[in-house]
């Protein structure tokens, strides 16, 4: 691995994703993990109107392998114990990005 992407993942698991700075912990699918929710990125995507950001209710960024394998388009995914919907999901660097909608049947 190059000293680059080294630096990169150490500065997702460290800064990033680190409880003391950006991250908070939230139940995802029964597990604890450091995730960041940001409501300002979601506000900012939804103004560019990218298909299935606009129907998010939620932006949550996370280490991908904490996550399901599949995050595919229209699972289920509960957070928090409330059952939300995958709307769109994207990978980069050993993080995963996702959009959620809120259930309207939980």
């Amino acid at each position: 691995m190059s000293a680059f992407k080294e630096q990169v993942a150490n500065d997702i698991y460290n800064v990033f994703l680190n409880l003391d700075e950006f991250a908070e912990e939230h139940l995802i699918e029964g597990k604890t993990i450091p995730v960041v929710i940001d409501d300002d990125d979601l506000t900012e995507k939804k103004k560019g109107q990218i298909l299935g950001i606009v129907e998010a209710d939620m932006l949550i960024y996370g280490k991908a392998s904490d996550f399901p394998k599949y995050m595919n388009n229209g699972r289920f995914l509960n957070v928090d114990n409330r059952e939300m919907i995958v709307v769109k999901s994207a990978y980069d660097m050993g993080m995963i990005e996702v959009a959620l909608q809120q259930s309207r049947s939980s």
